[in-house]
């Protein structure tokens, strides 16, 4: 089935090892009281079951540190009954613990209040994230969607890459863009070009009409707010319409890198005529959007990408060889190719990835073959 969303990390990995801090606090107990009765009498271990409720601060909750707090004490006053400690040294070791439980419940608590406070942070980010860069549909009219999107972000889903794809009258819109920079500046500004971009998709009479305004979108939202970073960073955008009525994919280029067409088992970047410049740039010199036009009928495979790919490179330098990597996988299975992608790129990259990487697998299934009606008998063939 065709892909049409992010890719997630696993959480295995973090589960594990969160289940392995809620027991480390009973073992490091179970370990104390171990090795306080199995040596010599003179040897004393108990003074080190502070450990128990200092590893509970980490992972448990109020109530589950002081629990092992107690349990903690309670350790300790069996240890001094069997080893036959002196009161006084069983009051002040009680006193040392017991000054130790509360500094562990009250880290204890300030850590559950910062865990819940960036949880709900975290799930405000996830909602604009989800707003911003909406999972593609697997299909849309006679194409199929496959994406790959990973942030250059630790811990984001979103980034200066940015993509979207339209169902309008006639056909199917889609563009794939990348903002110049890191950070949320560049997050800003194709926030701005996405909304400029759903606010007009559907009613721009062409594809220059379109970059015209998204060119504007931008260049008022600098005018808004000029102390905004979006008022001095550029975007490269990529815009395409693939009519339903026709084997053709029109495309309009600002300065992005040309896609790569894979047609009858060969590949080659779409040549483009006369590029513009990228989008906030245009007032270097009077330009137009000129509107390409290249076949793409049942079969073929367009693929849209951001510099992410194509200016990875390995620890010779050299950049990553995405049309070859592409045309040995003209043979493979549609969905299988972001995927391959995403692997090859990390193994390419001297440090994996380490940019924004956005692609985009635009695919015309092969339509399937006519069925003949059966002949009846003393018919005509």
């Amino acid at each position: 089935m065709p892909s049409g969303g992010h890719r997630l990390p696993g959480t295995t990995g973090t589960r594990t090892q969160f289940n392995l801090g809620l027991a480390l606090p009973f073992l490091a107990l179970v370990l104390v009281v171990v090795a306080d009765l199995i040596t010599a009498e003179t040897q004393h271990f108990d003074r080190l079951l502070v450990i128990g409720p200092a590893l509970a601060a980490i992972t448990w909750n109020v109530r589950g540190t002081l629990v092992v707090g107690i349990l903690a004490m309670v350790l300790r006053l069996v240890l001094a009954v069997v080893q036959g400690d002196p009161s006084t040294d069983t009051v002040s070791a009680e006193l040392v613990l017991a000054a130790v439980i509360a500094a562990s419940v009250w880290v204890s608590q300030v850590r559950t209040r910062y865990e819940r406070d960036l949880s709900e942070v975290t799930a405000v980010a996830e909602v604009v994230q989800r707003v911003l860069l909406r999972p593609l549909p697997p299909r849309l009219g006679r194409v199929e969607l496959h994406l790959l999107y990973v942030s250059a972000a630790a811990k984001a889903r979103i980034g200066g890459d940015f993509y979207e794809a339209v169902r309008v009258p006639g056909g199917v819109r889609v563009m794939l863009g990348d903002v110049q920079g890191k950070g949320l500046g560049a997050v800003e500004t194709a926030s701005v070009l996405l909304g400029s971009y759903r606010a007009s998709v559907t009613d721009a009479p062409d594809l220059a009409a379109l970059a015209d305004r998204l060119e504007t979108g931008l260049q008022q939202y600098g005018a808004w707010d000029p102390d905004s970073d979006a008022a001095e960073r550029f975007a490269t955008v990529l815009l395409l319409e693939l009519p339903d009525d026709s084997d053709v994919v029109r495309l309009v280029s600002c300065g992005h890198p040309a896609p790569l067409l894979q047609h009858a088992g060969r590949v080659r970047p779409v040549a483009f005529t006369d590029p513009s410049l990228p989008l906030n740039l245009a007032g270097l010199y009077a330009s137009r959007h000129v509107v390409e036009e290249v076949p793409f009928g049942p079969g073929d495979r367009l693929l849209l990408f951001t510099d992410g790919v194509s200016e990875t490179r390995d620890r010779a330098g050299e950049f990553y060889p995405l049309r070859a990597r592409l045309g040995g996988w003209t043979d493979e299975p549609a969905d299988q190719v972001l995927p391959l992608l995403h692997q090859d790129l990390t193994d390419y990259g001297v440090a994996g990835l380490d940019d924004d990487v956005a692609a985009l697998l635009l695919v015309r299934p092969p339509e399937p073959a006519a069925v003949s009606a059966p002949t009846r008998p003393g018919a005509l063939p």
